[in-house]
């Protein structure tokens, strides 16, 4: 049982409407959604509305905080949006039955769970202000955000900065743990990367839709897709979001995590401090370092169910991490002429 009650939405499956519910556990969720639509708690089951995957106690607490569930009575069935599309499709004349026939094998094959969420999402934001830029276009989405954010682009930039920000941050506070001796190389190597990130406005392009196509992450209207996690077998599909769309799903992407792939406290900081302890003559390679803290290099955007530690197994690249020595060619002796 979770210490603090997680918050979902939920709708049974004849019912158009959908209610917020709380609970710290999967029954309880389950309880609460019988008495709220006058249901039979016996015989009754939660799945989750994307895919239809049944809920259980076990995999309850993994489920996203304010996810769409589906109550289901005994004899009930529920397959995701599928569901959903072919009750839409249906209702179309019976010349249609081909075209139901043929988006509903489209729907089932194996790459299914791609579509229905890139359908779903679709289907959830098309009557959403996507296209809207400025405050004055859209002042719902900037609700709650301060007045000196005009556009949604700026904010967006402004969050990515944010983000790459706490992670210099923490770089920035390990120079104590060198010791004396190289301490004044870390500095070097630390004003360096300053140097770099100030100069690229702190990789903030990741989240502008606006920026040119290799410096950002999302589609030039705003969409971005789970690049995790990196076992993709416990992944049941893919998410994606448009955090221009609307006010909620601004909020909901600021939960989504710009994860190291090598991990940053685990591995790269202490690898980094080390090659400068070690470094006996040699250049630490800052940049290659730089890359792999700040830059999409290292740097992938995950839903938070993909977010998962244990699969980071990665360590640094060995022949990278000082530059190159360059030798210095002997000179050989002039002869003298006999």
């Amino acid at each position: 049982m979770l210490q603090k009650p997680k918050s979902v939405k939920l709708r049974a499956l004849r019912s158009p409407r959908k209610f917020g519910v709380a609970g710290r556990s999967c029954q309880e969720v389950l309880r609460k959604g019988c008495l709220r639509f006058q249901l039979p708690e016996r015989g009754s089951r939660l799945c989750l509305y994307e895919d239809g995957t049944e809920l259980t106690e076990d995999y309850f607490p993994s489920v996203a905080d304010n996810a769409e569930l589906v109550l289901l009575t005994s004899g009930q069935a529920w397959q995701g949006y599928v569901s959903d599309i072919g009750r839409f499709l249906s209702a179309f004349h019976e010349p249609q039955v081909g075209l139901i026939q043929a988006t509903q094998q489209l729907l089932c094959d194996e790459q299914a769970p791609q579509r229905q969420r890139l359908l779903a999402d679709l289907l959830h934001n098309v009557s959403q202000n996507i296209a809207a830029e400025t405050r004055a276009e859209d002042p719902p989405w900037f609700e709650g955000l301060e007045s000196r954010f005009q556009s949604k682009s700026g904010y967006l930039r402004y969050s990515c900065e944010s983000r790459i920000r706490s992670y210099l941050r923490e770089v920035s506070s390990y120079p104590s743990t060198v010791g004396a001796e190289a301490q004044e190389e870390f500095l070097r190597v630390l004003g360096s990367m300053c140097q770099k990130l100030r100069s690229v406005q702190y990789n903030g392009s990741y989240f502008d839709r606006g920026a040119k196509g290799g410096g950002r992450l999302c589609t030039p209207e705003g969409w971005f897709s789970c690049q995790g996690p990196f076992d993709m077998d416990s992944c049941l599909s893919r998410h994606s979001i448009n955090p221009y769309s609307n006010r909620e799903s601004r909020i909901l992407f600021s939960t989504w995590n710009l994860d190291h792939i090598i991990e940053k406290k685990r591995t790269i900081i202490p690898t980094l401090v080390e090659a400068i302890k070690e470094q006996d003559g040699r250049e630490v390679d800052w940049e290659y370092f730089y890359g792999l803290l700040f830059t999409s290099e290292n740097l992938k955007l995950v839903h938070i169910v993909c977010h998962k530690k244990t699969t980071h197994k990665l360590n640094c690249d060995p022949s990278r991490i000082y530059k190159p020595q360059t030798r210095l060619k002997r000179k050989r002796p002039v002869r003298k002429r006999q």
